[in-house]
């Protein structure tokens, strides 16, 4: 059976000449995948963009017909970071759709990654951050809705603050928010997730493991989600040009590595979005994408037990728990 990886040509959408934020990643992620011989371990699924109505489960009406007209308030937009074209809508509405249909297919077989996603910064009401829609916030809200799962969690490990997801999710006791990220970075407000984790600029390997083999256990017993979104963010890389953190690569596939055995051993599904990763060599940051992605792979295929992974490969049955 071969892991399920979400990806659509619509994830990539024009920006003003020289802008930062590196659309080009989402291709350039799945060419390094390829690259890393994905061919013998994945299988890609296209992505389709989520309708008006699911978005509108976890975003505000008014924000919603603003995007949907092109006719985005000047002040929004400049939160975002770059105007809402008829290709901007487009991506953040293929990006929403694909972490909801890899959260579905995870539920089915126990995991799954979309090649996109993780855009946090996405208020109810605004966008921010480069975030237009909260992709999470929206595969969350219409599950919840359908009745497909009770409880799910939200692991954040991106270098910043998950702020428009904890804000969406501040009064819906089924999702736990849990946001590990450096505190003196943006936003520079931060919004109360349920659990907050605000690390020193610099922290490295070892004291940034530590703290999230304290805090991830404690988590899945407590809240006893059904399902978990994981943000494997690469900007708490040393190097990313946005982090300040000091992460290494051998760092980066521990702290991936963690968190999938954590989830799927317990027998939880598990679903990986991006999240954040920056740099002026975008194959790079590529690189670091695809390799959160394959150690996903990896721990799913160890998880599934044999009879099982070619049954639900032939049934399409329900992920049952590991024991």
């Amino acid at each position: 059976m071969r892991y399920p990886i979400f990806h659509h040509p619509g994830y990539v959408a024009s920006l003003p000449a020289g802008h930062r934020f590196p659309m080009s990643k989402y291709a350039a992620v799945v060419e390094e995948l390829k690259r890393l011989g994905s061919d013998d371990f994945a299988e890609f699924h296209s992505a389709e963009p989520v309708p008006r109505a699911v978005v509108e489960r976890a975003h505000e009406v008014a924000y919603v017909a603003q995007l949907f007209a092109l006719d985005v308030d000047p002040a929004i937009e400049k939160r975002i970071g770059f105007p809402v074209t008829e290709q901007v809508l487009r991506r953040a509405r293929y990006s929403s759709g694909g972490t909801l249909a890899a959260a579905r297919r995870a539920l089915e077989v126990g995991a799954a990654s979309n090649a996109a996603g993780g855009s946090h910064h996405a208020h109810p009401g605004f966008g921010s951050g480069y975030c237009v829609l909260n992709d999470v916030g929206v595969a969350a809200s219409q599950l919840l809705a359908e009745g497909a799962v009770e409880r799910i969690l939200v692991v954040d490990l991106d270098v910043h603050q998950g702020d428009g997801t904890a804000a969406m999710f501040a009064a819906e006791p089924r999702v736990f928010t849990f946001s590990m990220h450096c505190e003196a970075n943006f936003p520079v407000r931060k919004m109360a997730s349920d659990l907050d984790v605000g690390l020193p600029v610099g922290m490295g390997d070892a004291d940034y493991l530590s703290l999230l083999e304290t805090h991830l256990p404690r988590i899945l017993e407590r809240h006893r989600p059904r399902l978990v979104f994981y943000n494997a963010g690469v900007d708490v890389h040393a190097e990313d040009r946005l982090g300040r953190l000091s992460l290494t690569d051998e760092g980066l596939a521990a702290r991936d590595r963690y968190v999938a055995r954590c989830c799927l051993g317990a027998g939880i599904p598990f679903v990986t979005v991006m999240g954040g990763g920056y740099g002026a060599d975008v194959s790079v940051i590529a690189r670091r994408h695809a390799r959160s992605i394959v150690i996903a792979a990896e721990v799913w295929r160890q998880a599934m037990p044999g009879p099982q992974a070619r049954a639900a490969s032939t049934a399409g049955s329900s992920f049952k728990p590991v024991t």
